[in-house]
């Protein structure tokens, strides 16, 4: 008889304890643990990896964390790359943590001046982001929609690092917008722009297209446990933009408040973290993650894709000067290719391949400099190589003629004193996290 009430108090017991399972994680008991009772969430990228070191995601969960923004594409190879790598560790730990995850692209602009040539390139980036979100299964019940990281508008930048030229507000427009539309075409999932209120008001059109998108707003040193705070808020006034309300708030679902959260609290390694928080109740939240999408074949990364290579143009004169190249690699429908890189090649083993540096002018759109080249009569191949293997590699035939330039006169150099050696004077600590939330 015991033994028939115990089996019949543990078959009483089985749905209080589904129950409760399901409830750690329902999104209707999602806990808003968050500043200002709002859902709390991070972001990371390979900066949270120091030494490849993992992150506890539970411990993240324990502490209150209830959605994880995870870098996952860069436009450049290499950064891709390790987005790449750490997206496979981390969006999978975190879903199984019970955790929300979102993935982002870190877009950079091209060298373009045309908006038929911007809005190219963002569609090749979108591409390369929807092939992203493919490669890890599509969109699950647990992910929000990918974002787009659009923070800098520098296309050119000088030996020194510093910018040399920067893309105008309609041209950034029209390149947000078209990546914009695309991946939400693609996916069934409106994705996020992410920005600063200074960005957004000065480099994007303020146009009600755009503010179907929701925004992701990137602002320090404004604490959101305070519930009359906002982020769009100036020290006199506030940021004007698509997403800006008649009463100077903005229409914002996600708020990065701070870069300096407190990283093992959180199960970080490392110092700092970026925080973030979302703007509304939990039901709002779920309406994000509503939707989900499995690619189809052809909507994989391709593997060993054909590659059309072709010269637009090139110069080249002297030794003095350098020789030039402009180069277009096309996939078999005509659109660009969307990730590899260019190089020179001689054919002539008694002429050198020069000193060479590449300077992307838009996705599938290179131009070649060459450098330090001798005299001579030149026979070589431009290549098209692709370390991710995307895009199956290419040749181009290319001659040339470098004629000897003017040896330069030296300057005399002049006779220096020697001087006493000054003492250098330490520099004042700076503290980044100073005007910011520290939690």
């Amino acid at each position: 008889m015991k033994q028939r009430v115990l089996v019949l108090i543990t078959i009483a017991l089985l749905p209080m304890l589904v129950m409760n399972t399901a409830e750690s994680v329902t999104p209707s008991r999602m806990v808003n643990l968050g500043p200002g009772d709002r859902i709390h969430g991070i972001d990371i990228s390979k900066w949270q990896h120091p030494n490849n070191a993992s992150i506890d995601f539970k411990k993240m969960y324990q502490a209150g964390v209830r959605f994880v923004w995870i870098k996952g594409g860069d436009s450049h190879d290499a950064a891709d790359a390790q987005a790449l790598k750490y997206l496979k560790i981390d969006r999978p730990a975190a879903q199984s943590a019970f955790m929300y995850t979102g993935m982002y692209y870190f877009a950079y602009l091209p060298d373009t001046s045309t908006v038929r040539g911007v809005q190219t390139d963002a569609l090749a980036q979108a591409q390369k982001a929807i092939w992203r979100i493919a490669s890890v299964g599509g969109y699950n019940r647990r992910d929000m929609p990918i974002a787009l990281d659009l923070e800098n508008n520098c296309i050119r930048t000088k030996s020194n690092g510093t910018c040399a030229k920067y893309m105008g507000r309609d041209l950034v427009s029209a390149w947000a917008t078209a990546w914009l539309n695309a991946v939400a075409a693609k996916t069934t999932k409106k994705p996020v722009i992410y920005s600063s209120p200074s960005f957004i008001e000065n480099l994007l059109v303020r146009d009600p297209a755009l503010r179907q998108y929701p925004l992701w707003i990137a602002r320090y040193g404004i604490d959101p446990a305070t519930s009359t705070n906002h982020p769009n808020s100036k020290k006199v006034g506030c940021y004007a933009h698509a997403w800006a309300n008649s009463d100077c708030s903005a229409q914002w679902q996600f708020w990065q408040y701070t870069s300096c959260g407190i990283a093992k609290k959180y199960g970080v390694p490392g110092g700092r973290v970026d925080l973030n928080v979302y703007n509304g109740p939990s039901y709002k939240f779920m309406e994000l993650l509503r939707g989900t999408w499995e690619p189809e074949q052809q909507d994989m990364l391709p593997v060993n894709e054909t590659t059309a290579l072709q010269v637009l143009s090139q110069s080249a004169s002297d030794t003095n000067k350098p020789a030039t190249f402009v180069v277009q690699a096309l996939r078999p429908d005509g659109s660009p290719v969307v990730t590899g890189t260019v190089n020179f090649t001689s054919l002539d083993s008694s002429l050198p391949s020069g000193t060479q540096s590449v300077v992307r002018n838009a996705t599938g759109n290179w131009t070649l400099s060459i450098s330090k080249l001798t005299a001579g009569n030149y026979l070589g191949l431009i290549n098209f190589v692709d370390l991710t293997g995307t895009h199956a590699p290419a040749t181009f035939p290319v001659t040339f003629t470098i004629a000897q330039g003017a040896t330069p006169t030296p300057s005399p150099t002049p006779t220096v004193k020697p001087s006493p050696t000054p003492r250098p004077s330490p520099k004042p600590a700076t503290d980044s996290c100073k005007n910011q939330i520290v939690n």
